[in-house]
């Protein structure tokens, strides 16, 4: 959610009654918001930055009063205002009933049947931190969205019409200007270095009762897939966040930024130990963007990525499941004129390991269109380096999507029908002509095909690497296996990946 409790801001994820299920789906490479390069660039802000190593020597902490001390007049109040949509009266609806004339105004009343009138203006309370001492503030895009009016007050009471500079709707960061000088603002650490079990402090305006200050430690680091936002690399906290304290700081026990809040997971709306911030160093990358150009561009590759599942990875030859497996590059992309091709596993990108799909995503999506990277991939069980420039993802073009393949380590190619792929279907399909292979007809409910994301429409391309090209391939290719594991590439929501149907668990 974008607000709730009285529009006091956080992002909250509802969680069941019954254990919560993440799934960790399949990214693409990157995404975008193109930059308007016809802007002028003005200077980046001046952000102190502090990238000394905390103490991490067991020991106790009497009081964090010179922490906070040094960190709360830099972390502010935001306030905003917007306009509600206009509502229309339906004819009869009570147009003389005192107790809607008591919210509206005797004027009410008097209003035509289906007469349109405006609604009281919405409030919405948040919260962010000031770090550039000539008053840019960092804080969540949820929290002046849609503002018409945003109005910071620091810690010592001064308050201040704010502007808001960019807006980043993919990672939920905005940045917002006050007029003032010599402001006390907060340095930012590296985020990268953040370790699970650092004490953190979180500091904000829950609910509106003025600013709190909470303590937890670090409880995880790359918490993503969380379905929040489309660029995800969260640290979580256990430290108190509540709503209000969205926008809000995060810091080490020296002060430093080291995330901004944003999300939290709970039943109730309220605190329950699961918080969620930004890392710093992404909401900079951001903010430099939004700085100076008002929008945010990210690199893009050009293929369609997916996690490696234990069954992959076997198949593929792999040690173990780290990388990103290619299940479709486009043509004349990035990647395509680096030499990338489907079924290769990405297993550095521009020096640094590739854990999963999510993190490659961020990766690229942080680096600068045009930047020249090398990309080491394993391709039939060798490893090889390509030097690949990446590109900004052009905004009107449809290309590779998201890709779900759910439980890609079940399921078999029993109870699954195939036709040969005409023209007719081809059209009907909307499939490029470029596509070769059989479509599936059929899945019988409740097989262990359907059980590993198989339905009608998707289009078989390959079987054990084999290329298909009409029905009776397909029977050949399923039949006498050496085992009962199939793997299998196919065409499905506009891109291609990797299935691997095993039915040696069937009954």
């Amino acid at each position: 959610m974008k607000k709730i409790l009285d529009q006091l801001n956080v992002r909250t994820v509802a969680l069941a009654l019954g254990a919560a299920a993440l799934l960790a789906g399949s990214a693409l490479a990157a995404s975008h918001l193109e930059a308007d390069k016809a802007k002028p660039s003005p200077a980046t802000p001046k952000v102190e930055l502090d990238e000394t190593p905390i103490p991490r020597e067991v020991g106790s902490h009497t009081s964090f009063a010179p922490v906070v001390k040094k960190v709360a007049p830099g972390v502010v109040k935001i306030v905003t205002t917007s306009k509600a949509a206009n509502m229309s009266v339906p004819e009869g609806f009570g147009l003389n009933d005192p107790f809607w004339r008591h919210f509206f105004g005797d004027q009410f009343g008097q209003q035509s049947p289906n007469r349109q009138f405006s609604p009281p203006r919405q409030h919405g309370l948040g919260s962010g931190v000031i770090v550039t001492k000539d008053g840019y503030v960092l804080t969540n895009n949820h929290v002046v969205d849609n503002a018409e009016e945003v109005k910071v007050t620091l810690q010592d009471g001064r308050e201040f019409t704010a502007k808001v500079v960019g807006r980043d709707p993919k990672s939920d960061i905005a940045v917002i200007k006050i007029d003032a000088s010599n402001l006390p603002a907060v340095s930012m650490a590296d985020s990268d270095k953040v370790q699970v079990g650092d004490i953190v402090l979180a500091i904000g305006n829950p609910f509106g009762v003025g600013q709190t200050v909470t303590t937890g430690i670090v409880s995880a680091t790359g918490r993503g897939n969380l379905g929040i936002e489309d660029y995800e690399d969260f640290i979580q906290t256990d430290a108190a966040i509540n709503p209000g304290n969205s926008g809000g700081a995060l810091v080490d026990v020296e002060g430093r930024l080291i995330g901004i809040n944003t999300a939290i997971y709970s039943r109730t709306g309220g605190n329950q130990g699961i918080g969620f911030a930004i890392p710093s160093g992404l909401a900079r990358n951001v903010m430099d963007s939004l700085i100076s150009y008002g929008s945010v561009a990210r690199g893009y590759l050009g293929v369609m990525i997916q996690d490696v599942t234990p069954a992959l990875a076997k198949e593929f030859k792999l040690k173990d499941s780290s990388g990103a497996l290619i299940g479709d590059v486009v043509p004349k992309g990035p990647a395509d004129k680096a030499g990338l091709k489907d079924g290769d596993v990405v297993l550095e990108y521009n020096g640094k390991k590739v854990v999963d799909s999510r993190r490659l995503r961020l990766a690229v999506g942080e680096t600068k269109p045009g930047t020249t990277v090398p990309v080491k991939i394993l391709r039939d069980g060798s490893s090889k380096t390509l030097e690949l420039t990446v590109q900004q993802l052009p905004g009107t073009e449809k290309l590779a999507k998201n890709n779900a393949p759910g439980d890609t380590d079940n399921g078999t190619l029993n109870g699954v029908g195939v036709t040969d792929l005409d023209q007719q279907t081809r059209q009907q399909l909307k499939l490029p002509e470029n596509i070769k292979g059989v479509v599936i007809t059929e899945v019988q409910p409740d097989s262990p095909a359907a059980e590993a994301g198989l339905k009608q429409g998707d289009v078989i391309q390959e079987i054990n690497k084999h290329p298909v090209k009409t029905a009776e391939e397909a029977v050949k290719l399923t039949e006498n296996p050496k085992d009962k594991v199939t793997l299998l590439r196919i065409w499905s929501n506009g891109g291609s990946h990797y299935v691997v149907v095993d039915e040696s668990k069937a009954g």
